[in-house]
């Protein structure tokens, strides 16, 4: 009996060896952290430089990550959609995209109800206020627009490199003008990768080489098997994994200054906020899968759990996707032109955690300023979060950039922000996994109602002349 229970012991570390050592990663990473916070002279906090030793193979990990992204996502969304028939990729893309919106929107209330009926912003009191506010120079209008005009990329080169973003400042005529509406309107492309409008071009590209697929077989193969050896890359990558995260967690917890005192003035905040966003992702998104597929949602999930530590460690769910893809591929075994199509366009726009967290602190932030959140006022935060959180790039802090523009919905200032700041980086780890979470069970959900369609579409392949003629050479 000792010797099966050896065997079986052996067996489950030879098949989730990565995914133990990732997660023994994030909980020795926070261990040490937490342990070696005041080892200085006098318990004195690490020094910045000191930190930055500790982050230097984190750094490093993310460098290697974030470098194989780029042709991750081309190569994946070109092969998957180019090998799929047009109605297909349609009916596959639309699907996707209903889930996307009905869950972010989901997200969103369960936000909202949590921060109005536990009200963490009452309770807190006042003494966090900012003395001084401004109005923010961003507006609604133009983060949406900004979000369209990047779909559409004037050079698909240059959106790899940089993003456009409408920059608004005040007439020079009149210096301390307040009023948005006179302010002067100009536009600049800033550095980060244009991650939607890489999106949009590769579907493009890849529908086009769907409808001339007999024509352009040997593009199609090549762009096929470029996206093989960028996966094969990405697997070596992944094992950079556990060291990778342990280190980004451990240098995060060391910078802290306070840490008892942060949690003593936010804790309520982040118990709600950390509460609904896990809630969303371990009740309310298995819920949804069950609902749809009759399959056990927790042993999808289990099987996500090296994704989920990634997107942790490294605070970004389009950090992860490189493990996303093999998690889903290799232990949940979804069809790679489902994953390949869905997963990127969910990592671009699909950002249930990020909703939540905006719709939270947006009326937590009111609340601590005694402003009375009317039911038009709310149904503005809902609003304006929703579609926040599909604008929001899937970088570290990505989440905060947009939050301005849902404080601007109901008057804020952008100041305001910085009463949140302190447990943002944390929270942030926690709805980047979530994100993630909420990307896999989409493309399981969407694998589970295509699966005749993409047996059928094997069956007509192996029909087609093209294949008659190889099996016969064969």
């Amino acid at each position: 009996m000792a010797r099966i229970s050896k065997a079986a012991l052996r067996r489950f570390l030879n098949q989730n060896l990565l995914i133990t050592l990732t997660i023994g990663g994030v909980i020795i990473g926070i261990a040490l952290g937490l342990g070696l916070r005041n080892i200085g002279e006098h318990g004195s906090t690490w020094t910045q430089r000191n930190v930055m030793y500790v982050n230097f193979v984190g750094d490093l990990f993310l460098r290697v990550i974030k470098a194989i992204i780029l042709p991750l996502i081309v190569t994946s969304l070109i092969s998957a959609v180019g090998s799929l028939e047009t109605s297909l990729s349609k009916k596959i893309g639309g699907m996707a995209i209903v889930y996307y919106i009905t869950t972010t929107v989901i997200a969103v209330l369960e936000g909202v109800a949590l921060v109005i009926t536990i009200q963490p912003g009452v309770r807190s009191g006042d003494d966090q206020l900012s003395e001084n506010g401004s109005k923010a120079n961003i507006t609604t209008a133009d983060t949406l627009l900004d979000l369209i005009r990047n779909i559409f990329p004037p050079n698909v080169v240059q959106a790899c490199l940089q993003q456009y973003q409408t920059v608004l400042t005040p007439p020079k005529a009149h210096p301390t003008e307040t009023d948005l509406e006179k302010w002067d309107i100009s536009g600049r492309f800033t550095d980060g990768t244009n991650l939607i409008g890489i999106v949009a071009a590769s579907i493009v590209f890849g529908v086009a080489l769907s409808v001339v697929k007999n024509e352009a077989q040997i593009l199609l193969k090549f762009v096929q098997q470029l996206s093989q050896t960028v996966m094969k890359i990405t697997g070596w990558i992944i094992w950079l994994s556990p060291i990778g995260v342990l280190s980004l967690i451990m240098a995060k917890f060391l910078e802290m200054e306070d840490l008892a005192d942060v949690f003593n003035k936010l804790g309520m905040y982040f118990a709600v906020v950390t509460g609904g966003i896990i809630f969303h992702g371990v009740v309310t998104l298995p819920a949804i899968y069950f609902i749809f597929t009759r399959k056990n949602p927790y042993t999808f999930l289990a099987n996500m759990g090296q994704a989920l530590a990634t997107a942790f460690g490294a605070s970004s769910s389009s950090a992860a996707l490189p493990v996303t893809l093999k998690c889903l591929e290799e232990k949940n075994h979804i069809d790679t032109r489902i994953t390949r199509f869905v997963i990127p366009i969910g990592t671009t726009i699909n950002m249930d955690g990020t909703a939540l967290y905006e719709a939270v602190a947006a009326i937590f932030i009111a609340q601590m300023r005694g402003i009375d959140m009317t039911f038009g006022k709310v149904l503005a935060v809902a609003i304006t979060a929703t579609a926040a959180s599909i604008g929001t790039a899937a970088v570290p802090q990505g989440g905060l950039v947009t939050l301005v523009m849902v404080l601007d919905s109901i008057g804020l200032p952008s100041e305001d922000v910085s009463l949140i700041i302190a447990v943002d980086w944390l929270v942030n780890r926690i709805r980047a996994a979530v994100n993630v979470l909420g990307d896999c069970f989409g493309a399981g959900i969407v694998a589970h109602y295509s699966k005749k369609d993409l047996t059928n579409e094997d069956t007509d392949n192996e029909k087609s002349p093209e294949s008659i003629a190889i099996n016969e050479n064969k």
